[in-house]
């Protein structure tokens, strides 16, 4: 028989899911093709309307190796899982004559733990799990949380906390879970031949494709014992969101509270000697966090130094401590002691990591009204780990709707550890970009409108300019409107003041789950939604309740964060362009993503209106107009009035 042509198991694929074929999917399957061929790497760009995930998918289940598919959101997971896989492999089953299998696989803490549920959390104050709150008050949050995970793990086939609807607390879920250092092991556990997080990694060896996180892709690749089972080719979806989550990971910190509760949890294990000496360096260093202020430590200062060694040997006497003895007097002692070694062997590890120092770390204190200060410490780039873990042994596939910034695909490429396309040696894996384009007709479907003649924003106060014209804009617009603030604070004054001066219904994030936000403001096109960070990528609203995008200002990092300084002037220190490296780039892919909200099907239309007038102005301005869609573009006030107008008035007719 022969074996079935990619065009031929495409156009099955696109009719199953009742989908239309594009040339842009089309070239881009021929490209995962042959980077899975070849045993070679590809950065895609595919915009919106592309079909992308069926431009991986065909190709990947054609092939017939393991593939990981790793995405940034749960909403992508579940569609791959739920939708996309499901009716492609129903689609190609008859060409390829085999039915690849498929599965999820996540990190242990997002899957319920049976020994926890059934025996309790070890608790610091020695109480169980449920006596806890069924004593004092079931009709309590936290109570009606708990009572109903309880009911749900007898139901859950899976286990996975996404399966839960509706969703309970943090504080709920980590009464039910553990962390992969917390575990008892399967052979240990007695609840290990039902594990939920154990059968989740057995469907994952037996199948075809595993989807997954970027931040399971990341302790993957990190912390050298595997977590993914052997795979030929690692798809990377949403790969613009792939370094911020690596770093995440890499990411360790150290509070005051974290170290009292390991202090608590390993004193019923270990000899009075080693408990006291931790005791002791856990009040060192609360007097040290006591007086900490925001802001790098380019240098750690000498207390913080010397409370650090001494809470690192501390730490390091309370592991072998616990090693070496058995309490049969405490109930359940080996949860009890996996708990306690893995709070502690935590600490152990931060402290050492910034006591040693490296030139590759960033260390700093972050100081929270109600909780306190942090020491967080992070590397200073992660893309020599990208380049050594992940392009190895496997061809690599990495995509999304905003790979090139100004322009080209290197600023992306050289934060994931890779040179410059076309440049090749000994330890540079090559690779070959792509845009595939996208099926919509930019140009003619919306407009970017850059408000020229406004103030530039400064880093304090309200900006009463701003306000004017973005009530303007909504009136023009008849509301339709997602505001897209660089800050929480702006996206609440800018709710407030409109609230007063609109009839307009304003959501603002926060207020409800994001959810149920994004439908509110799906549902009724004269109400405006705004919001900050996961606004700027998560919402998918067609149609004419979102004809309206505006960005309060450029989304520049703020000049005091302390990693992306950091990141800042070490460019510089090796004869780069810091600014543009690290602050505009990162504003290019926000501002990407965020324009990327008004076009999602092929009838919509609208303005993405930026009330930052250094769009038009600055020399850097033009670097992010090459980052964002090739809208039509002006900064003629009165015409973006009337086309919004306009649009509105289309919408009416038509009944929206």
């Amino acid at each position: 028989m022969t074996k079935p042509s990619l065009p031929d198991l495409l156009h099955a694929a696109v009719s199953a899911v009742g989908g239309t074929e594009r040339p842009g999917q089309v070239a881009m399957a021929e490209a995962v093709a042959e980077a899975i061929d070849d045993n070679s790497h590809r950065l895609i760009q595919a915009g919106t309307g592309t079909g992308k995930s069926l431009g991986y998918l065909v190709p990947a289940l054609a092939h017939g190796e393991r593939v990981v598919v790793a995405t940034a959101t749960l909403a992508l997971q579940r569609q791959l899982v739920e939708r996309d896989l499901p009716r492609t492999v129903d689609a190609l089953h008859p060409q390829l004559r085999r039915r690849p299998q498929f599965a999820m696989l996540k990190g242990r803490s997002n899957y319920l733990c049976l020994h926890r549920l059934h025996e309790g959390a070890p608790q610091d104050e020695e109480e169980g799990l449920f006596d806890q709150f069924e004593a004092a008050a079931p009709s309590s949050k936290l109570g009606q949380d708990l009572l109903r995970l309880r009911d749900w793990a007898d139901e859950t086939e899976t286990g996975d906390r996404d399966d839960l609807t509706p969703g309970v607390s943090d504080k709920a879920w980590s009464q039910i879970s553990v962390s992969s250092r917390e575990c008892l092991g399967a052979t240990k556990c007695a609840y290990g031949a039902e594990c939920f997080a154990e059968a989740a990694r057995e469907r994952a060896k037996l199948a075809d494709v595993v989807v997954t996180n970027h931040a399971l892709l990341a302790i993957d690749a990190i912390e050298g014992a595997p977590v993914l089972p052997q795979h030929e080719v690692l798809i990377v979806d949403e790969a613009h969101e792939l370094v911020s989550r690596v770093t995440g990971v890499a990411t360790g910190e150290l509070t005051p509270g974290q170290v009292n509760r390991a202090v608590k949890r390993a004193a019923k294990l270990v000899d009075e000697k080693s408990a006291d000496s931790l005791q002791t360096a856990s009040e060192s260093f609360e007097r040290v966090m006591e007086l900490a202020l925001p802001g790098r430590l380019e240098v750690v200062p000498e207390d913080l130094g010397y409370a650090l060694m001494i809470l690192r040997d501390a730490a390091r006497n309370v592991i072998s401590a616990i090693g070496a003895t058995r309490d049969k007097s405490v109930q359940d002692e080996d949860a009890v002691r996996k708990q306690a070694l893995a709070a502690v062997e935590n600490i152990h590890a931060v402290a050492e990591r910034i006591t040693i120092g490296s030139e590759y770390d960033v260390v700093w204190y972050e100081r929270h009204d109600r909780f306190g200060a942090t020491l967080r410490v992070a590397p200073l780039s992660v893309s020599g780990l990208l380049r050594e873990k992940l392009f190895e042994d496997r061809a690599v596939v990495l995509t999304s709707a905003t790979l090139k910034i100004g322009g080209d695909f290197n600023g992306v490429a050289a934060s994931l550890g890779l040179s410059p396309e076309g440049v090749e040696g000994d330890d540079v894996p090559p690779w070959k970009g792509l845009d595939v384009g996208s099926p919509f007709d930019y140009p003619k479907q919306g407009i970017l409108y850059v408000a020229k003649h406004l103030a530039t924003p400064g880093r304090e106060g309200t900006r009463g300019d701003m306000m004017d014209e973005l009530a303007e804009l909504i009136e023009a617009a008849g509301g339709r409107t997602l505001g897209l603030f660089s800050s929480m604070r702006g996206a609440k004054a800018a709710a407030e003041e409109l609230r007063g001066r609109l009839d307009n219904p304003i959501l603002l994030q926060g207020e409800e789950t994001l959810g149920e936000l994004i439908k509110n403001f799906a549902a009724d096109p004269k109400t405006c939604l705004f919001g900050t960070l996961s606004l700027w990528q998560g919402v998918d609203v067609p149609g004419p309740s979102c004809q309206l995008v505006v960005m309060d200002r450029i989304p520049f990092p703020r000049p005091d964060d302390p990693l992306m300084s950091a990141r800042q002037k070490s460019v510089e220190e090796h004869g780069g362009n810091g600014f543009m490296a690290v602050a505009a780039t990162h504003a290019a892919l926000l501002m990407a993503q965020g324009a990327g909200r008004l076009v999602r099907a092929t009838g919509d239309k609208g303005v993405v209106a930026v009330l930052d007038p250094r769009l038009a102005t600055a020399r850097y301005g033009s670097f992010l107009r090459a980052t964002l869609p090739d809208f039509w573009y002006t900064t003629d006030r009165n015409q973006a009035r009337r086309s919004l107008a306009a649009i509105d008035a289309a919408a009416k007719a038509d009944g929206a």
